[in-house]
């Protein structure tokens, strides 16, 4: 415990100072923010060198919390919380053991099969969006939430369809309700491997009777040019959960652009974010890009590019959003105070060691010389 504790507030830390990659055993890794806050302290104390007796503290605690051989102390206490809460929890930590029995007793409380993935497993993945991007959350941690999120779908997609069909039998699916749906083409992008989230989007969509063509994933930018002309698609999902997609995204909308697309560009995955399609992405094709945050918002979306009296000004109030995003990026950005040649020169700063060195002359010699040692 006290081992794993370690490695995931030495990565946390880690990462916030600049690592950018990292080997890591998923199933030894705790999620930093539910380290024990005890534990933790204690952890952090020798990590950052924080007092003189960090390691004795550390060590005394780690006695009290041995465990006898390998006996494996399991803590069943979040078993007593909510259907709702529960969900959350296996997410959050990859737990499978109990999944089917939760889904199960989730939808039988709900009316909707489908309101369970819009409700508590959305819910739950939220929280895991939200740890991810402050960085208490590490990949490997996400790809195991996202296996416990499909085996979950997985197990609520029979449902789906005998509801979707019982509609269909009563008559209520009327053409009327079927006014805004569209075709919507998805893929995960070229070097990116995992789909969780894009096929939970293709799930929700196609309950709301969307047609969702999945070109599953790594697919190069003009496979899915070409399949979007062929299939005559209204609008292109792209989905991507790793940082080189982000750029692979910029590129895709160069190329709808160059082919001369016109129809709207929606985006989503765990590293995209309103910030970069407003920065990177929009400005490389101006019929239409969204950020999409989550899957239960995709319909929302969706039916308001379908939407002949919505969709323009919904495409026109995002552009608008996004600029002034744009705007204000680039303004943080930019925000130094230069001075011109002249007010530099003028300010007459003498580098005198570093002009010896240039010269090649003798650097003059300290009086004394003395170790001093700082204490932080």
């Amino acid at each position: 415990m006290v081992r794993e504790a370690m490695h995931s507030a030495f990565l946390y830390h880690a990462i916030k100072a600049g690592l950018d990659m990292g080997i890591v055993n998923a199933g030894m890794l705790e999620v930093y923010e539910q380290i024990p806050k005890d534990l933790l302290e204690r952890v952090e104390d020798v990590l950052l060198n924080r007092r003189p007796d960090s390691t004795e503290r550390l060590v005394e605690f780690a006695d009290t919390i041995k465990s006898k051989g390998k006996e494996i102390v399991r803590d069943e206490e979040w078993r007593k919380g909510t259907v709702e809460e529960r969900l959350s929890h296996a997410l959050v930590k990859g737990i499978i053991e109990y999944l089917d029995d939760d889904v199960e007793e989730a939808r039988l409380k709900f009316s909707k099969p489908l309101e369970v993935i819009e409700g508590p497993l959305m819910d739950g993945m939220n929280v895991v969006g939200d740890l991810f991007g402050a960085g208490k959350m590490f990949l490997p941690q996400v790809v195991k939430s996202a296996r416990v999120m499909k085996k979950a779908v997985a197990y609520l997609l029979p449902f789906i369809e005998l509801e979707k069909q019982r509609v269909i039998d009563s008559g209520e699916d009327t053409t009327a309700a079927r006014a805004n749906a569209g075709k919507v083409l998805m893929a995960t992008v070229k070097g990116d491997v995992h789909d969780i989230g894009k096929n939970i989007v293709g799930v929700v969509l196609a309950c709301n009777n969307f047609e969702v063509i999945d070109l599953g994933v790594m697919v190069p930018a003009q496979r899915i040019i070409e399949e979007a002309r062929k299939q005559q698609v209204d609008i292109i999902g792209l989905s991507g959960l790793i940082t080189p997609s982000l750029d692979e995204m910029v590129h895709f909308a160069k190329e709808m652009d160059r082919e001369g697309f016109t129809i709207p560009l929606i985006i989503g995955g765990a590293t995209t974010s309103r910030i970069h399609a407003a920065v990177k992405v929009a400005p490389n094709y101006q019929h239409g890009v969204i950020h999409v945050l989550d899957a239960s918002r995709s319909v929302g979306v969706c039916s308001n590019l379908m939407n002949k009296e919505l969709r323009n000004d919904f495409i026109k109030n995002t552009k608008d959003e996004y600029e002034k995003a744009r705007e204000a990026h680039l303004n943080k950005r930019s925000d130094k105070r230069f001075v011109s040649i002249d007010e530099a020169r003028n300010l007459n700063c003498k580098l005198t060691l570093m002009a010896l060195c240039l010269q090649n002359q003798p650097l003059p010699v300290p009086r004394f010389l003395k170790a001093f040692h700082w204490k932080i």
